[in-house]
């Protein structure tokens, strides 16, 4: 039987075009979801990617079927919205959060949804910037708060917020911890970086800014911050982040003078239909309760 789990594959590996960002996504692990998509294809009667060291492509069949693939996702959707609207538990608000939002950020906005709409019950998940757009852009997401800047294919969107950055240094680099620094005083060590197609343009703008104004060290690519908080107290590298609870031993607090490489982050949701009818000015408390976090 076609399930929505099966459609939700497919969208997430059409999308990422990467088994482990697909999974996470989608909420599972790769083997199950690589599970899937051979019992679909097997489904269908076609091969829907190729794949290739960890990435994959669609195949012309995969093209072809995507599109219906979405709009049934969509149209599952709506009677998802349908019947939580009769819930006497009240509506669902789903927010996305991107992974470099800081989770007392996240909680912010979290907790304005839920003032905002009083009696609904509010879910949230975690993915790449690239991903929560797509979630929105096909309603499985009323609103996210992604990277800035990014593509929004004609989202709504909330003003830019700027979150100031620590530089996580190994002490064993630079002792005097707390100290300001500037960008160009952090050479010799790779900035840890989060892969690109997460957020292409947010990721260009980091990398640009610190190709002007650090002559050396170069960037080293992680999973996540934990991986690169590991990465610094080994004194392998230097974390940017705008997340204030990070912290382990060996590893110095410093802000960067002059803020060069903030976090900017904004609240996005769907142009045209927001799936649970949020009005504009529940929007723009959302956008606030980001500001003020």
């Amino acid at each position: 039987m076609l399930t929505e789990r099966y459609l939700q594959i497919f969208v997430a590996l059409a999308d990422e075009q990467h088994f482990g960002d697909a999974a996470r996504v989608v909420g599972i692990t790769q083997p199950p979801l690589s599970q899937g998509l051979r019992r679909l294809e097997a489904m269908v009667g076609a091969k829907l990617f190729e794949r290739g060291l960890g990435q994959v492509q669609l195949t012309p069949a995969g093209v072809a079927l995507l599109p219906y693939a979405r709009r049934a996702l969509g149209a599952i959707d709506e009677f998802h919205h349908a019947a939580v609207a009769q819930d006497p538990d009240g509506q669902e608000i789903r927010l996305g959060l991107a992974p470099e939002v800081p989770a007392s950020v996240g909680a912010a906005v979290a907790a304005a949804c839920g003032e905002a709409v009083r009696g609904s019950r509010v879910t949230a998940v975690s993915a790449p910037t690239s991903s929560l757009v797509n979630q929105v852009s096909s309603s499985r997401l009323a609103m996210a708060v992604v990277l800035h800047p990014t593509v929004l294919d004609g989202l709504q969107a909330g003003p830019v917020t700027l979150l100031r950055s620590w530089a996580l240094v190994p002490t064993s680099f630079h002792p005097d911890d707390g100290q300001p620094l500037p960008l160009r005083k952090l050479s010799g060590l790779p900035i840890a970086v989060r892969p690109r197609p997460e957020a292409p343009a947010a990721r260009d703008l980091f990398l640009d800014t610190i190709g002007l104004h650090r002559p050396s060290g170069g960037t080293v690519v992680v999973t996540d911050d934990r991986a690169a908080l590991a990465m610094v107290a080994a004194g392998q590298a230097i974390l940017v982040t705008p997340d204030d609870s990070l912290q382990a031993a060996g590893v110095g607090r410093h802000r960067l003078v002059d803020d060069p490489l903030p976090v900017r982050l904004r609240l996005v949701w769907p142009q045209s239909r927001t799936p649970n009818a949020l009005p504009p000015e529940v929007m723009s408390q959302l956008a606030q309760a980001l500001v003020a976090s």
